[in-house]
Protein backbone atom coordinates (compact mmCIF):
# COMPACT_ATOMS: atom_id res chain seq x y z
CA UNK A 1 0.00 0.00 0.00
CA UNK A 2 2.91 2.74 0.85
CA UNK A 3 5.05 1.30 -2.16
CA UNK A 4 1.89 2.51 -4.43
CA UNK A 5 1.40 6.11 -3.05
CA UNK A 6 5.31 6.63 -3.08
CA UNK A 7 4.92 5.52 -7.05
CA UNK A 8 1.80 7.55 -7.53
CA UNK A 9 3.26 10.90 -5.81
CA UNK A 10 6.41 10.25 -8.16
CA UNK A 11 4.67 10.53 -11.47
CA UNK A 12 5.27 13.36 -13.08
CA UNK A 13 2.35 12.78 -15.78
CA UNK A 14 0.41 13.13 -12.77
CA UNK A 15 1.72 16.30 -10.89
CA UNK A 16 4.65 17.61 -12.51
CA UNK A 17 7.60 18.87 -10.37
CA UNK A 18 7.49 22.70 -10.06
CA UNK A 19 10.21 24.62 -9.58
CA UNK A 20 10.45 28.29 -8.31
CA UNK A 21 12.65 30.33 -10.86
CA UNK A 22 13.91 32.77 -8.52
CA UNK A 23 17.34 31.74 -7.35
CA UNK A 24 18.61 31.44 -11.18
CA UNK A 25 17.15 35.23 -11.41
CA UNK A 26 19.03 36.16 -9.00
CA UNK A 27 21.78 34.45 -9.95
CA UNK A 28 21.79 35.78 -13.34
CA UNK A 29 20.50 39.10 -12.38
CA UNK A 30 23.67 39.75 -9.95
CA UNK A 31 26.30 38.03 -11.80
CA UNK A 32 27.06 35.64 -8.90
CA UNK A 33 28.70 32.99 -10.92
CA UNK A 34 31.11 36.05 -12.42
CA UNK A 35 31.62 37.41 -9.14
CA UNK A 36 32.83 33.97 -8.04
CA UNK A 37 35.31 33.59 -10.98
CA UNK A 38 36.48 37.67 -10.53
CA UNK A 39 37.94 37.01 -6.65
CA UNK A 40 39.26 33.50 -7.65
CA UNK A 41 41.16 35.04 -10.43
CA UNK A 42 42.60 37.66 -8.21
CA UNK A 43 43.58 34.89 -5.17
CA UNK A 44 45.50 32.92 -7.87
CA UNK A 45 47.20 36.47 -9.25
CA UNK A 46 47.73 38.33 -6.05
CA UNK A 47 48.26 35.01 -3.17
CA UNK A 48 47.62 37.37 -0.40
CA UNK A 49 48.49 36.72 2.81
CA UNK A 50 45.04 36.76 3.92
CA UNK A 51 42.82 35.32 1.72
CA UNK A 52 39.31 35.81 3.39
CA UNK A 53 40.28 39.97 4.32
CA UNK A 54 41.76 40.34 0.40
CA UNK A 55 38.31 38.97 -0.92
CA UNK A 56 36.33 41.04 1.76
CA UNK A 57 38.03 44.11 0.51
CA UNK A 58 37.55 43.07 -3.04
CA UNK A 59 33.96 42.46 -2.39
CA UNK A 60 33.70 46.16 -0.75
CA UNK A 61 34.75 48.22 -4.08
CA UNK A 62 31.36 49.20 -5.82
CA UNK A 63 32.23 47.99 -8.93
CA UNK A 64 34.90 45.85 -10.19
CA UNK A 65 33.53 46.25 -13.79
CA UNK A 66 35.73 49.20 -15.23
CA UNK A 67 37.23 49.82 -18.39
CA UNK A 68 40.08 47.63 -18.96
CA UNK A 69 41.59 48.79 -22.70
CA UNK A 70 45.18 48.65 -24.67
CA UNK A 71 45.38 50.41 -27.42
CA UNK A 72 47.82 50.06 -30.34
CA UNK A 73 48.57 50.11 -33.81
CA UNK A 74 51.82 51.54 -35.79
CA UNK A 75 53.08 54.94 -35.81
CA UNK A 76 50.84 57.69 -37.13
CA UNK A 77 47.49 55.28 -36.88
CA UNK A 78 45.17 57.54 -34.38
CA UNK A 79 45.80 55.64 -31.34
CA UNK A 80 46.30 59.10 -29.42
CA UNK A 81 43.45 60.68 -30.90
CA UNK A 82 41.30 57.46 -30.26
CA UNK A 83 42.37 57.03 -26.97
CA UNK A 84 41.54 60.23 -25.87
CA UNK A 85 38.31 60.34 -27.51
CA UNK A 86 37.67 56.73 -25.68
CA UNK A 87 38.60 58.17 -22.29
CA UNK A 88 36.65 61.10 -22.67
CA UNK A 89 33.81 59.10 -23.64
CA UNK A 90 34.17 56.39 -20.72
CA UNK A 91 35.28 58.91 -18.37
CA UNK A 92 38.36 56.51 -18.00
CA UNK A 93 42.14 57.13 -16.92
CA UNK A 94 44.56 57.80 -20.22
CA UNK A 95 47.80 56.05 -19.50
CA UNK A 96 50.77 56.42 -22.29
CA UNK A 97 54.28 55.37 -21.92
CA UNK A 98 55.17 58.90 -21.30
CA UNK A 99 53.12 59.49 -19.00
CA UNK A 100 53.61 56.56 -16.75
CA UNK A 101 57.19 57.33 -16.33
CA UNK A 102 56.50 60.96 -16.04
CA UNK A 103 53.85 59.95 -12.88
CA UNK A 104 56.62 57.26 -11.58
CA UNK A 105 57.93 57.69 -7.89
CA UNK A 106 60.79 59.53 -8.42
CA UNK A 107 63.89 56.88 -8.20
CA UNK A 108 62.34 55.06 -10.86
CA UNK A 109 61.58 57.99 -13.16
CA UNK A 110 64.97 58.82 -13.09
CA UNK A 111 66.44 55.63 -13.78
CA UNK A 112 63.89 55.12 -16.49
CA UNK A 113 64.57 58.53 -18.17
CA UNK A 114 68.32 57.87 -18.23
CA UNK A 115 68.06 54.15 -20.02
CA UNK A 116 65.90 56.74 -22.80
CA UNK A 117 68.54 59.59 -22.74
CA UNK A 118 70.60 57.12 -24.35
CA UNK A 119 68.44 55.85 -26.33
CA UNK A 120 67.87 52.53 -24.51
CA UNK A 121 64.61 50.32 -23.69
CA UNK A 122 63.45 50.46 -20.41
CA UNK A 123 63.94 47.13 -18.96
CA UNK A 124 60.55 44.82 -19.12
CA UNK A 125 61.01 45.06 -14.61
CA UNK A 126 61.43 48.46 -14.30
CA UNK A 127 58.06 48.96 -16.95
CA UNK A 128 56.28 46.39 -14.71
CA UNK A 129 57.18 48.29 -11.46
CA UNK A 130 55.83 51.90 -12.44
CA UNK A 131 52.65 50.13 -14.23
CA UNK A 132 51.44 48.32 -11.17
CA UNK A 133 52.31 50.85 -9.12
CA UNK A 134 50.30 53.12 -11.13
CA UNK A 135 46.90 50.70 -11.86
CA UNK A 136 46.70 51.17 -7.71
CA UNK A 137 45.97 54.22 -7.67
CA UNK A 138 42.20 55.23 -7.03
CA UNK A 139 41.48 56.58 -10.56
CA UNK A 140 41.89 53.32 -11.99
CA UNK A 141 40.51 51.46 -9.65
CA UNK A 142 37.88 53.47 -9.83
CA UNK A 143 37.09 54.71 -13.37
CA UNK A 144 39.33 52.04 -15.20
CA UNK A 145 41.59 52.85 -17.75
CA UNK A 146 43.04 52.85 -21.55
CA UNK A 147 46.75 52.15 -22.47
CA UNK A 148 47.81 53.84 -25.50
CA UNK A 149 51.00 52.59 -27.44
CA UNK A 150 51.73 49.64 -24.81
CA UNK A 151 53.42 46.82 -24.65
CA UNK A 152 55.49 47.29 -27.55
CA UNK A 153 57.26 43.53 -27.03
CA UNK A 154 56.18 39.87 -26.62
CA UNK A 155 58.06 39.92 -23.40
CA UNK A 156 56.64 42.98 -22.34
CA UNK A 157 52.94 41.67 -22.84
CA UNK A 158 53.97 38.38 -21.52
CA UNK A 159 55.12 40.43 -18.28
CA UNK A 160 52.06 42.27 -18.03
CA UNK A 161 50.06 38.99 -17.90
CA UNK A 162 52.65 37.46 -15.06
CA UNK A 163 51.46 40.28 -13.48
CA UNK A 164 47.67 39.82 -13.66
CA UNK A 165 47.26 42.81 -15.86
CA UNK A 166 44.98 41.86 -18.61
CA UNK A 167 42.83 44.15 -20.67
CA UNK A 168 39.39 43.22 -21.23
CA UNK A 169 39.61 44.69 -24.55
CA UNK A 170 42.42 45.22 -27.09
CA UNK A 171 42.05 47.40 -30.05
CA UNK A 172 44.34 47.39 -32.66
CA UNK A 173 44.45 50.44 -35.07
CA UNK A 174 45.73 49.40 -38.47
CA UNK A 175 46.53 50.69 -42.27
CA UNK A 176 49.18 50.43 -44.92
CA UNK A 177 52.03 51.90 -44.45
CA UNK A 178 52.42 54.39 -47.57
CA UNK A 179 48.89 56.06 -46.06
CA UNK A 180 50.76 56.07 -42.01
CA UNK A 181 54.13 57.58 -43.56
CA UNK A 182 51.83 60.44 -46.17
CA UNK A 183 49.91 60.93 -42.38
CA UNK A 184 52.84 61.27 -40.46
CA UNK A 185 54.84 63.94 -42.91
CA UNK A 186 51.41 66.32 -42.34
CA UNK A 187 50.57 65.72 -37.95
CA UNK A 188 50.94 68.49 -36.31
CA UNK A 189 50.94 68.91 -31.83
CA UNK A 190 49.43 71.90 -29.99
CA UNK A 191 52.60 72.05 -27.69
CA UNK A 192 49.52 73.07 -24.96
CA UNK A 193 47.23 70.43 -24.78
CA UNK A 194 48.98 67.98 -27.15
CA UNK A 195 46.04 67.11 -29.19
CA UNK A 196 47.18 65.93 -32.57
CA UNK A 197 46.08 67.46 -35.96
CA UNK A 198 46.85 67.06 -39.71
CA UNK A 199 47.37 69.45 -42.15
CA UNK A 200 45.24 67.65 -44.69
CA UNK A 201 42.31 65.92 -43.17
CA UNK A 202 42.05 67.43 -39.35
CA UNK A 203 43.36 71.30 -39.63
CA UNK A 204 42.14 73.26 -36.13
CA UNK A 205 38.97 76.07 -37.13
CA UNK A 206 40.46 78.10 -33.86
CA UNK A 207 43.61 80.70 -35.13
CA UNK A 208 44.66 80.53 -31.59
CA UNK A 209 45.40 76.39 -31.63
CA UNK A 210 46.92 77.04 -35.20
CA UNK A 211 49.66 79.32 -33.76
CA UNK A 212 50.61 76.83 -31.41
CA UNK A 213 51.04 73.93 -33.86
CA UNK A 214 54.23 72.09 -33.99
CA UNK A 215 55.69 69.70 -36.06
CA UNK A 216 56.07 66.16 -34.50
CA UNK A 217 59.54 65.16 -34.10
CA UNK A 218 60.73 61.74 -35.24
CA UNK A 219 58.05 62.43 -38.33
CA UNK A 220 60.22 62.35 -41.12
CA UNK A 221 60.13 59.45 -43.68
CA UNK A 222 63.27 57.82 -43.10
CA UNK A 223 62.27 57.80 -39.18
CA UNK A 224 58.76 56.41 -39.67
CA UNK A 225 60.12 53.82 -41.97
CA UNK A 226 62.15 52.72 -39.29
CA UNK A 227 59.76 52.82 -36.57
CA UNK A 228 57.05 50.62 -39.32
CA UNK A 229 60.04 47.95 -39.47
CA UNK A 230 59.83 48.05 -35.56
CA UNK A 231 56.33 47.86 -35.10
CA UNK A 232 56.12 44.77 -37.86
CA UNK A 233 59.04 42.76 -35.68
CA UNK A 234 56.90 42.74 -32.45
CA UNK A 235 53.01 42.95 -33.27
CA UNK A 236 52.47 39.32 -34.24
CA UNK A 237 53.73 38.24 -30.89
CA UNK A 238 52.44 40.53 -29.49
CA UNK A 239 48.85 39.69 -30.81
CA UNK A 240 49.17 35.77 -30.18
CA UNK A 241 48.76 36.80 -26.14
CA UNK A 242 45.80 39.00 -26.97
CA UNK A 243 43.74 36.99 -29.62
CA UNK A 244 40.82 36.28 -26.98
CA UNK A 245 39.98 40.09 -26.88
CA UNK A 246 41.80 41.29 -29.74
CA UNK A 247 39.70 44.13 -32.62
CA UNK A 248 41.67 45.07 -35.59
CA UNK A 249 40.17 48.23 -36.74
CA UNK A 250 40.91 49.24 -40.49
CA UNK A 251 42.25 53.04 -39.34
CA UNK A 252 42.46 54.10 -42.81
CA UNK A 253 39.28 56.37 -42.65
CA UNK A 254 37.59 59.16 -40.84
CA UNK A 255 38.39 59.34 -37.33
CA UNK A 256 34.88 59.54 -36.61
CA UNK A 257 34.42 55.90 -38.20
CA UNK A 258 37.13 54.40 -36.50
CA UNK A 259 36.05 55.86 -33.72
CA UNK A 260 32.44 54.13 -34.17
CA UNK A 261 33.61 51.12 -34.46
CA UNK A 262 35.99 51.08 -31.47
CA UNK A 263 32.95 51.73 -29.27
CA UNK A 264 30.89 49.42 -31.04
CA UNK A 265 33.96 46.85 -29.72
CA UNK A 266 34.12 48.23 -26.30
CA UNK A 267 30.39 47.95 -25.69
CA UNK A 268 30.68 44.65 -26.23
CA UNK A 269 31.18 41.75 -23.30
CA UNK A 270 32.90 38.65 -23.94
CA UNK A 271 31.25 35.18 -23.45
CA UNK A 272 30.52 34.02 -19.96
CA UNK A 273 31.40 30.37 -18.60
CA UNK A 274 28.51 30.62 -16.49
CA UNK A 275 25.62 28.44 -16.85
CA UNK A 276 23.57 30.24 -19.01
CA UNK A 277 19.58 29.18 -19.74
CA UNK A 278 17.82 30.80 -22.52
CA UNK A 279 15.05 32.43 -21.48
CA UNK A 280 13.85 34.26 -24.51
CA UNK A 281 10.74 36.05 -25.49
CA UNK A 282 9.43 36.46 -29.00
CA UNK A 283 7.31 39.14 -30.14
CA UNK A 284 6.18 40.34 -33.48
CA UNK A 285 2.89 40.72 -35.39
CA UNK A 286 0.93 37.58 -36.53
CA UNK A 287 2.71 36.00 -39.17
CA UNK A 288 6.08 37.67 -38.35
CA UNK A 289 7.58 33.83 -38.11
CA UNK A 290 7.74 33.75 -34.08
CA UNK A 291 6.36 29.87 -34.01
CA UNK A 292 9.07 29.38 -37.00
CA UNK A 293 12.04 30.62 -35.16
CA UNK A 294 10.77 29.52 -31.81
CA UNK A 295 10.98 25.57 -33.11
CA UNK A 296 14.49 26.30 -34.74
CA UNK A 297 15.77 28.02 -31.47
CA UNK A 298 14.29 25.24 -29.33
CA UNK A 299 15.52 22.41 -31.89
CA UNK A 300 19.52 23.92 -31.87
CA UNK A 301 19.75 24.64 -28.01
CA UNK A 302 17.40 21.96 -26.32
CA UNK A 303 15.44 24.92 -25.18
CA UNK A 304 11.64 24.76 -23.94
CA UNK A 305 9.40 25.90 -27.31
CA UNK A 306 6.08 27.54 -25.26
CA UNK A 307 3.55 28.67 -27.58
CA UNK A 308 0.99 30.76 -25.29
CA UNK A 309 -1.77 29.44 -27.51
CA UNK A 310 -0.85 26.09 -27.96
CA UNK A 311 -0.61 26.12 -24.10
CA UNK A 312 -4.36 27.75 -23.92
CA UNK A 313 -6.17 24.61 -26.53
CA UNK A 314 -3.84 21.92 -24.49
CA UNK A 315 -5.14 22.86 -21.04
CA UNK A 316 -8.81 23.04 -22.40
CA UNK A 317 -7.88 19.58 -23.92
CA UNK A 318 -6.48 18.08 -20.72
CA UNK A 319 -9.94 19.75 -18.59
CA UNK A 320 -7.16 21.41 -16.09
CA UNK A 321 -9.12 24.10 -13.86
CA UNK A 322 -7.66 26.81 -15.69
CA UNK A 323 -8.46 25.02 -18.79
CA UNK A 324 -12.23 25.28 -18.53
CA UNK A 325 -11.90 28.42 -17.20
CA UNK A 326 -10.61 29.56 -20.95
CA UNK A 327 -12.90 27.10 -22.38
CA UNK A 328 -15.79 29.74 -22.26
CA UNK A 329 -13.54 32.50 -23.35
CA UNK A 330 -12.70 30.59 -26.52
CA UNK A 331 -15.98 29.61 -27.17
CA UNK A 332 -17.31 32.96 -27.75
CA UNK A 333 -14.20 34.18 -29.62
CA UNK A 334 -13.21 36.43 -26.78
CA UNK A 335 -9.23 37.64 -25.14
CA UNK A 336 -9.00 35.17 -22.24
CA UNK A 337 -8.16 36.95 -19.20
CA UNK A 338 -4.70 37.72 -18.07
CA UNK A 339 -5.12 35.64 -14.54
CA UNK A 340 -6.12 32.64 -16.18
CA UNK A 341 -3.27 32.92 -19.16
CA UNK A 342 -0.46 34.03 -16.37
CA UNK A 343 -1.79 30.78 -14.53
CA UNK A 344 -1.70 28.44 -17.55
CA UNK A 345 2.10 29.71 -17.84
CA UNK A 346 2.99 29.35 -14.49
CA UNK A 347 2.09 25.82 -14.30
CA UNK A 348 4.09 25.12 -17.65
CA UNK A 349 7.20 27.19 -17.02
CA UNK A 350 7.89 26.09 -13.30
CA UNK A 351 8.22 22.53 -14.71
CA UNK A 352 11.27 21.09 -14.13
CA UNK A 353 12.38 21.04 -17.91
CA UNK A 354 11.51 24.89 -18.41
CA UNK A 355 14.11 25.61 -15.14
CA UNK A 356 17.10 23.42 -16.23
CA UNK A 357 17.01 23.85 -20.05
CA UNK A 358 15.62 27.14 -20.30
CA UNK A 359 12.37 28.39 -22.90
CA UNK A 360 11.13 30.29 -25.39
CA UNK A 361 8.06 31.61 -25.46
CA UNK A 362 6.05 33.26 -28.28
CA UNK A 363 1.98 34.50 -28.13
CA UNK A 364 2.87 36.26 -24.66
CA UNK A 365 2.83 39.04 -23.68
CA UNK A 366 0.80 41.26 -25.71
CA UNK A 367 0.57 44.02 -23.40
CA UNK A 368 3.28 45.78 -20.73
CA UNK A 369 0.90 44.70 -18.11
CA UNK A 370 1.34 40.96 -18.97
CA UNK A 371 5.18 41.40 -19.48
CA UNK A 372 4.99 43.14 -15.34
CA UNK A 373 3.09 39.71 -14.33
CA UNK A 374 5.23 37.63 -15.92
CA UNK A 375 7.84 39.35 -13.71
CA UNK A 376 6.22 39.36 -10.90
CA UNK A 377 5.76 35.93 -11.38
CA UNK A 378 9.59 35.36 -11.38
CA UNK A 379 10.00 34.71 -14.92
CA UNK A 380 12.18 37.25 -16.21
CA UNK A 381 13.53 36.98 -19.56
CA UNK A 382 17.47 37.07 -20.65
CA UNK A 383 16.81 37.73 -24.09
CA UNK A 384 13.96 39.85 -25.49
CA UNK A 385 13.80 39.88 -29.45
CA UNK A 386 10.87 42.31 -31.69
CA UNK A 387 11.03 40.04 -35.12
CA UNK A 388 10.18 43.29 -37.35
CA UNK A 389 8.15 42.82 -40.13
CA UNK A 390 6.59 45.79 -42.54
CA UNK A 391 2.56 45.21 -42.76
CA UNK A 392 2.53 45.09 -46.37
CA UNK A 393 4.63 41.93 -45.65
CA UNK A 394 2.43 40.48 -43.47
CA UNK A 395 -0.20 40.56 -45.61
CA UNK A 396 1.20 39.03 -48.56
CA UNK A 397 2.47 36.02 -46.50
CA UNK A 398 -0.91 35.39 -44.77
CA UNK A 399 -3.83 36.01 -46.86
CA UNK A 400 -1.77 34.19 -50.26
CA UNK A 401 -1.24 31.12 -48.03
CA UNK A 402 -3.89 28.47 -48.67
CA UNK A 403 -4.50 24.33 -47.81
CA UNK A 404 -5.05 21.71 -49.77
CA UNK A 405 -7.99 19.86 -47.84
CA UNK A 406 -7.79 16.49 -48.99
CA UNK A 407 -3.53 16.34 -48.86
CA UNK A 408 -3.08 18.55 -46.40
CA UNK A 409 -0.31 20.12 -47.72
CA UNK A 410 0.02 24.06 -47.33
CA UNK A 411 0.97 26.43 -50.34
CA UNK A 412 1.74 30.02 -51.02
CA UNK A 413 0.90 31.37 -54.16
CA UNK A 414 3.75 33.47 -54.76
CA UNK A 415 6.34 30.99 -52.73
CA UNK A 416 5.09 27.89 -53.22
CA UNK A 417 2.36 27.75 -55.79
CA UNK A 418 0.16 24.40 -56.56
CA UNK A 419 1.54 22.74 -59.26
CA UNK A 420 -1.67 22.12 -60.83
CA UNK A 421 -5.04 23.64 -61.68
CA UNK A 422 -7.13 20.74 -60.29
CA UNK A 423 -5.35 21.59 -57.23
CA UNK A 424 -5.68 25.22 -57.21
CA UNK A 425 -9.45 24.98 -57.45
CA UNK A 426 -9.80 23.09 -54.62
CA UNK A 427 -7.50 24.82 -52.07
CA UNK A 428 -8.80 26.59 -48.84
CA UNK A 429 -8.12 29.52 -46.81
CA UNK A 430 -8.24 29.51 -43.51
CA UNK A 431 -10.52 32.08 -42.07
CA UNK A 432 -8.14 33.99 -39.85
CA UNK A 433 -6.16 34.25 -43.18
CA UNK A 434 -8.61 36.54 -44.84
CA UNK A 435 -7.39 40.23 -45.19
CA UNK A 436 -9.70 41.58 -42.96
CA UNK A 437 -9.14 39.58 -40.14
CA UNK A 438 -5.30 40.32 -40.74
CA UNK A 439 -5.62 43.74 -40.36
CA UNK A 440 -7.63 43.12 -36.80
CA UNK A 441 -4.72 41.23 -35.54
CA UNK A 442 -2.15 43.59 -37.18
CA UNK A 443 -3.91 46.60 -35.18
CA UNK A 444 -4.16 45.01 -32.14
CA UNK A 445 -0.18 44.36 -32.33
CA UNK A 446 0.86 48.15 -33.01
CA UNK A 447 -1.68 49.33 -30.45
CA UNK A 448 0.49 47.98 -28.00
CA UNK A 449 4.31 46.96 -29.22
CA UNK A 450 5.40 50.82 -28.37
CA UNK A 451 4.91 50.08 -24.22
CA UNK A 452 6.40 46.69 -24.67
CA UNK A 453 9.27 47.90 -26.42
CA UNK A 454 9.21 50.50 -23.64
CA UNK A 455 9.21 47.98 -20.53
CA UNK A 456 11.69 45.71 -22.35
CA UNK A 457 14.40 48.20 -22.59
CA UNK A 458 17.63 45.62 -23.93
CA UNK A 459 15.29 44.10 -26.25
CA UNK A 460 16.49 43.46 -29.82
CA UNK A 461 14.83 44.29 -32.89
CA UNK A 462 15.44 41.82 -35.64
CA UNK A 463 14.89 42.74 -39.43
CA UNK A 464 12.53 39.41 -40.03
CA UNK A 465 11.72 39.98 -43.42
CA UNK A 466 13.80 38.16 -44.98
CA UNK A 467 14.68 34.39 -44.99
CA UNK A 468 14.22 32.28 -41.86
CA UNK A 469 17.60 31.09 -41.41
CA UNK A 470 19.18 34.24 -42.01
CA UNK A 471 16.96 35.39 -38.98
CA UNK A 472 18.05 32.68 -37.34
CA UNK A 473 21.61 33.39 -37.28
CA UNK A 474 21.28 36.89 -36.06
CA UNK A 475 18.91 35.74 -33.13
CA UNK A 476 21.43 33.17 -32.27
CA UNK A 477 24.24 35.48 -32.59
CA UNK A 478 22.60 37.60 -29.90
CA UNK A 479 21.74 34.58 -27.87
CA UNK A 480 25.29 33.16 -27.64
CA UNK A 481 27.25 36.34 -26.81
CA UNK A 482 26.29 38.98 -24.22
CA UNK A 483 23.86 41.46 -24.67
CA UNK A 484 26.45 44.56 -25.53
CA UNK A 485 26.92 47.71 -22.86
CA UNK A 486 25.07 50.97 -23.22
CA UNK A 487 28.15 53.76 -23.15
CA UNK A 488 27.65 56.14 -21.16
CA UNK A 489 26.16 59.45 -22.38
Amino acid sequence: MGSTIVTRNMDATKRPLLIPPEFANYCEKHGVFEMYKRLLEQLIITKPDDPLTFMIELLKRDSDDVPQIVILGPPAAGKRTIGKMVCAKLRTTYLTADNLIAEAEMDTRKKAQEFLAKNQPVPTDMWMSIIKERLKLYDCIRRGWVMEGFPQTREQAQALQAEGIYPKHFVLLDAPDTVLIERAAGKRIDSKTGDIYHTTFDWPSNPEVEARLEVVSGNAEEDVVNKLVQYHRHIEGIISCYEKMLKTINADQPKGDVFQQTMTFLCSQPRSVAPHNPRVILLGATGSGKGVQAALLANKYNIVNISCGQLIRQAIVDETKAGLAAKTWVEKKMLVPDAILLNILKQRMSQLDCVSRGWVLHGYPKTREQGEQLAQAGFVPNRVFFLDVPNSSVMERLTLRATDPITGERYHMLYNPPRTEEVKDRLERHPKDEEEEVRKRLQQYHAFVDELSDYYEDAQHVIADQDPHTVFECLESMIVNPIPKKAES
